[in-house]
């Protein structure tokens, strides 16, 4: 793409983002301002007796007098409205320090609600609840009750955002008092309206039982009554488990288990509730038990001094006492494998410190 392609593709971005990056940034505002007249007023609280306390209470009264409305204690106030990381407060605070001096001085007694006088009426970064926008109009609904109380207005209480209402769940429509699929009202007019969840069985309903189904949701069906019930999804002849599953049926669904490992096969958990033993296993009393190979009529292990050892489901071969596996072949132990002398026993014992050493 040629460089003034590039330049004019960035510009256009830029031209179509701004009213959002405006919009984040006016709300960001707002969010500092209230974060900075939080702290102020926790420093005022905190500097409430400073330094003070000491038993001397005629001369603390008087100094105390003095202090309480005094530079000094403003500057401690000031000093700790900002962490040192961030820009957006320490530059909010320097821009307007000598309104937080105006206020401390003259208009506090009059004005003793900081965050109204500086962050609204002052500085106008902010808006009263339930209103938005440079002009602070009221939210859709009203300010008292925004989105009537069933959503939040787009930038309520910023300068920023549209007064749109993000409905809250089972609300939908401009105004959020038109309820969503698998809700119904349950009280409505023209100012107020409640949603209330359907039964688990409806897609839409008027009322709150199975009964009030308008129409039912996948998984469930009309019975002769008009009622949703659900379908049994594992009663029918094939379902979409494999063959060494079984089919759970819940409401509205069902799900695949793993069949027992005794079963080759099954309708159900358990070993009893094979439709088929697997191979290692037998049926017995209407249950999928092991089969001990060791005890078989016909040898299983025919390799000379071979000993069978029953697993479940299965067996192994094992050397008898006295022989080891070598290459398949069950051979003697010598006797000075099977007892060493004194000289190979302190060989053996000295193996894994050689081992360490190297």
């Amino acid at each position: 793409m040629p460089t003034a392609s590039i330049i004019s593709f960035y510009v256009l971005t830029l031209i179509l983002q701004a009213p959002y990056i405006h919009t984040k940034d006016l709300k960001s505002s707002c969010s500092t301002c209230r974060q900075i007249t939080d702290n102020f007023n926790k420093g005022f609280d905190r500097t409430a007796k400073k330094n003070f306390g000491g038993g001397n209470t005629a001369w603390e009264e008087k100094t105390l007098s003095k202090y309480e409305t005094s530079e000094i204690r403003l500057v401690e106030i000031l000093e700790d409205l900002c962490d040192s990381s961030s820009f957006e407060c320490n530059q909010m605070v320097e821009e307007h320090e000598d309104h937080f001096e105006t206020w401390w001085f003259k208009r506090k007694s009059k004005h003793p609600d900081l965050f109204k006088w500086f962050c609204i009426d002052t500085i106008k970064v902010c808006c009263p609840n339930g209103t938005f926008g440079p002009d602070c109009n009221g939210c859709v609904g009203g300010s008292e009750r925004p989105c009537h109380g069933n959503g939040l207005c787009d930038g309520e209480g910023t300068r920023g955002g549209n007064g749109k209402c993000s409905c809250n769940r089972g609300y939908k429509g401009e105004f959020c008092l038109e309820c969503r699929d698998g809700y119904f009202n349950e009280q409505r007019n023209d100012t107020f309206s409640l949603c209330t969840e359907c039964h688990s069985s409806c897609k839409t309903c008027t009322g709150a039982t199975h009964k009030d189904c308008d129409e039912c949701k996948d998984g469930w069906e009309e019975d002769d009554n008009e009622a949703c019930i659900d379908v049994d999804e594992c009663s029918k002849d094939s379902s979409s488990c494999k063959e060494d599953q079984y089919c759970l049926n819940t409401e509205g669904s069902f799900s695949c288990k793993a069949c027992d490992k005794a079963c080759s096969g099954c309708k159900g958990h358990g070993p009893d509730q094979c439709t088929a033993c697997a191979e290692g296993y037998t049926e017995d009393g209407g249950e999928c038990t092991d089969v001990n190979e060791c005890e078989q009529p016909e040898t299983v292990c025919t390799e000379e001094h071979q000993e069978c050892r029953n697993t479940v489901g299965s067996y192994t071969c094992e050397c008898s006492d006295g022989f080891h596996e070598e290459d398949g072949v069950c051979i003697p132990t010598s006797d000075e494998q099977q007892h060493p002398s004194e000289d190979q026993q302190a060989h053996n014992a000295n193996k894994p410190e050689e081992r360490e050493e190297l």
